[in-house]
């Protein structure tokens, strides 16, 4: 009987590896298998190794895909965090009693699905009589700017299409993180300095490390795997000029619009090693800080 009990929790864990199988370890067998054969789908399919890999790196668009996507990711994650970081620290800090109210306005956007979300968008950027023109740009006396046909702009509305999204959603975050710091830390610092820039510095940020890593993987992944939003603004297409051509959009039009299913596999593996590698930096710099904290906090 009490064998039983110790191992009956392997037994509720079989539906879960049942389903991890099902609908992960499986798929990513079967898109390595299509990444080594020819580009039908069905019928008769010919081993072709590498070539697809090969033929990627020469693909002028996969290149621009990558690039697009990395510059994507980096200005998404340069917006957002530091603006979460003052919106959780403001209230924090005031408004106590609206802070309930403010959380859940924060949070709208980010429990908006992403395709609804861009449909929204559309009347945002949609070109002079866009509400980001008429409230914004014209007011200044400024040319107006047609957000989803001028190549210099497109990546900029697909970046401010997610901070607006996740910002209140990472804000919300980072502030129950705040909360959850001890208060004896903020009155053991006030002994040294009273300066609310120095409690913010050497008291609050260290003890968010951990939750701005979890945000920041959570961008990263959200960045690469970004699709309906981008979808929906440009027409299922990369935008002018290929401006605004992410990895996940141009990997759907290989294998559903020019029917490259095997080309499109190899896509979507190669999107792995690059993404771990973006993960593995993150977590390396932080344990490397937390060291370097430890450390500094021990010879003091």
């Amino acid at each position: 009987m009490n064998f039983l009990r110790r191992h009956a929790v392997y037994g509720l864990l079989v539906p879960f590896f049942v389903s991890f199988a099902c609908f992960w370890v499986a798929p990513l067998m079967e898109g390595i298998r299509m990444s080594f054969y020819s580009n039908e789908l069905f019928g008769e399919v010919s081993y072709v190794g590498f070539e697809h890999y090969r033929a990627l790196f020469n693909d002028a668009r996969y290149l621009k895909a990558i690039r697009n996507t990395a510059v994507y990711t980096l200005a998404s994650l340069a917006c957002i965090l530091p603006l979460a970081l003052l919106l959780a620290h403001g209230l924090r800090s005031t408004f106590a009693r609206l802070r309930p109210m403010l959380q859940c306005l924060l949070l709208l956007p980010g429990l908006t699905p992403p395709a609804v979300l861009a449909l929204l968008f559309l009347l945002v950027f949609h070109g002079r009589q866009g509400l980001l023109n008429q409230w914004l740009v014209i007011p200044f006396g400024w040319q107006y700017i047609n957000w989803l046909k001028d190549p210099d702009f497109i990546l900029v509305a697909l970046v401010f299409q997610c901070v607006w999204r996740w910002v209140g959603f990472i804000t919300f975050f980072l502030l129950s993180g705040m909360e959850a710091i001890p208060k004896m830390y903020y009155e053991a610092f006030e002994l040294e300095s009273n300066r609310s820039w120095h409690r913010f510095r050497w008291v609050t940020l260290p003890f968010l490390r951990h939750v701005i890593l979890f945000c920041l993987v959570y961008l990263i992944v959200d960045a690469f795997a970004l699709f309906s939003g981008a979808y929906v603004l440009l027409g299922g297409s990369g935008g002018t000029a290929d401006a605004g051509l992410l990895l996940v959009s141009y990997t759907y039009q290989t294998a559903f619009t020019f029917g490259s299913f095997g080309t499109a596999a190899a896509m979507s593996i190669l999107v792995a090693p690059s993404l771990l590698l973006l993960l593995w930096a993150c977590m390396w710099g932080y344990r490397r800080r937390s060291l370097r904290s430890s450390m500094k906090f021990q010879t003091t």
